[in-house]
């Protein structure tokens, strides 16, 4: 056997005990945390095509798509969302796809895809405390976060219990770790950035439907 053989071989039993993490722990707790996440060079190359891309980001807004605004006292984070255009975009979302098809063998939650964005915090950027999704009236079912760098200080992920200002995890921004948790159940919101932080965050999402008419991007 080659060593790129064996390489390729570790990479995917690295995943597959990233999956099982995903499993056990959303089954346990309904939130995960993940160090090295994911094969080898995918973060790399994120980042890399992240970086390449900075002409394209925008202020990030409130609410979703024509009712989106933008609010600086509650958000200052640039977004731009991913659409499989880079060999590293379609790496990550493949990637990110068998943990959805993984999830719903496991839990039956009809997840219908994944939407996910690069996320850019600035120094002094943050993201006060709210949630992706609201029972009922959203189809985020899991949200996700994915560090690309491992900035000096700040830019923390605090995780809240629901209905409490207790934080149950936080999270220092670190390459490779990703992080996954219930849209609708868990508060959290991100410290203000000391240097510069990139991510990923993403919804795995059902379907919502009119008429027979599919409504991804909902």
């Amino acid at each position: 056997m080659t060593n790129v053989e064996t390489e390729q071989i570790t990479s995917k039993n690295n995943f597959r005990a990233t999956m099982d993490t995903i499993l056990d722990n959303i089954h346990e707790h309904g939130y995960a945390v993940i160090e090295d996440a994911f094969p080898e060079g995918v973060i790399e190359a994120l980042l890399v095509d992240c970086l390449e891309n900075q002409p394209d980001f925008k202020a990030a807004g409130i609410g979703r798509h024509q009712d989106s605004q933008l609010n600086k006292q509650i958000r200052k984070d640039k977004t731009l969302w991913l659409t499989g255009s880079s060999p590293a975009q379609t790496d990550f979302m493949a990637l990110t796809d068998e943990i959805r098809l993984e999830v719903n063998r496991n839990f039956y939650l009809g997840l219908f895809d994944y939407e996910c964005h690069y996320a850019k915090y600035e120094v002094g950027d943050f993201y006060q405390k709210h949630l992706d999704a609201f029972k009922g009236k959203s189809n985020r079912v899991f949200t996700t976060v994915c560090y690309l760098n491992t900035p000096d200080a700040g830019g923390e992920l605090l995780v809240y219990a629901q209905d409490s200002d207790d934080v149950i995890a936080r999270v220092s921004p670190k390459a490779g770790t990703l992080v996954v948790f219930e849209s609708e159940r868990f508060p959290h919101e991100v410290l203000a950035a000391e240097s510069e932080r990139y991510s990923i965050a993403g919804w795995f999402r059902t379907n919502n439907s009119i008429a027979g008419t599919i409504d991804p991007t909902s």
